[in-house]
Parts: structure tokens; sequence; C-alpha cells
């Protein structure tokens, strides 16, 4: 048995990165007296998985661990002690029972939905009808083996204006991923301006079910 938890990350704790987050889960973890599943080997280790690793400095409220258990549990037991176990910065929002035979999130996970709340970005803003409009737009994306030129333009799924920012809908698989500030940098170099300050917050994780709908998460 399986506890997938979706929790958020709060802006007091947007500058923990991902490597310490998991750190902390795993002492977290053993302080919720649940049956963990533990790693075999020299280092052994609670089982746990992450559906996406969250960019330092964003905040978030969809972000999933999955946590394997050596017993049967309750979802409302795991959901205390889990809540109990977190600080108020990491809150708990939903927890679901799954079976050893469920895909890791990792392995769904396809679109992510973010808010990027922008200050100062008018002339960024007068840009989004443009990029919507283009068959291409081509940026220069950063990865492991250094910077190459990338069409973006069919990795942005959703893209609108909002009150105080932008609303995106962005791919997020292994071979096709754009991230929301390097949206917003395209964006910039289109009006002729530097980056505005921006704040980036995850709003889901999203995967397709059987039929090909796009559905939370959790929800799959």
């Amino acid at each position: 048995m399986r506890a997938l938890i979706r929790f958020g990350k709060q802006p007091r704790l947007r500058f923990i990165s991902h490597l310490d987050l998991q750190r902390f889960f795993q002492r977290a973890v053993n302080r919720t007296g649940l049956p963990i599943a533990w790693s075999q080997g020299f280092n052994p280790h609670p089982v746990m998985s992450f559906g996406s690793a969250l960019a330092l400095g964003w905040t978030s409220e969809y972000e999933v661990i999955d946590i394997k258990l050596a017993a049967p549990m309750g979802r409302g037991r795991v959901e205390a002690a889990v809540r109990a176990a977190l600080p108020e910065d990491l809150p708990v929002l939903e927890v679901r029972m799954i079976d050893d035979k469920h895909p890791a999130p990792m392995a769904l996970v396809r679109m992510s939905d973010y808010r990027i709340t922008l200050n100062g970005g008018d002339a960024v803003l007068s840009q989004v009808d443009a990029f919507l409009n283009r068959d291409s737009v081509m940026a220069v994306r950063k990865t492991k083996s250094g910077e190459r030129e990338v069409d973006i333009r069919p990795l942005c799924v959703e893209l609108r204006k909002t009150d105080d920012g932008l609303f995106c809908r962005l791919m997020l698989t292994e071979k096709d991923t754009l991230k929301p500030d390097l949206l917003l940098r395209a964006l910039s170099d289109m009006a002729g301006v530097e980056p505005p300050e921006a704040r980036i917050h995850r709003l889901a994780l999203l995967g397709m079910d059987a039929d090909g709908a796009v559905k939370p998460l959790m929800a799959l």
C-alpha cells in the first residue's frame, strides 16, 4: 500500500531546495509512527518519491509525494500523522491511498498550471496575444549538457492574462518541458525589456486518463 499526499509550499519556505525538502521528508516520516517501508542495502531510507521537483524560489499548492507503507493503513490515520509531522508552511491538502501497482506520480505528470504574479509587467502582458498567434517562438533553454535553442510555442498549452499577471499551463515531461521563468523571458524578449520581478506559484500537476482527458494528478 502507498499513500499519495498533496501538500503545499508556502512563501516562507520558497528558498528551501528540493534536495533539502527530500531530506526533511525522510526525517519527518520517521516521526509519524506509521509503518513506513524502507529500502534495502547499506544505506536504508524510507521508500518515497515526488511528483515533480519545484524550482528554488517558487511556491506551490500542488506538490505530491508518494510514500510506501509496510502495512495497510486508513486514509484518516495517515493524514493526521503526516499533518502532525509537518510544519504549517508545508500544509497537507489531500491524501489518497493507492495500491502498489499504481504508477509513480512522476510517470503520470504531463503538464503543470502556474500563476505568475508580476510587478510592473505591462510590457510583457502586451505580448501575450502576439505569442499565442505565433506558430513558433524560439528561446534558449539551459540543460545539463549546456544551452540550446528550442521552440517553446508548442509547449505552452494555455496562456492568459489575469488581474495581477499571468496564468499558464505548460508541458512538463522528461522530453518536453517549459518552465514559467523561461516563458516569462521569451515574452520579455518579444517586448524588448528585461523580465519584470515575478512570483511563481504552482497551481496543479496534471496528467491524462485512459481517454486522454487532462486531470489533476491526485485524480488519476
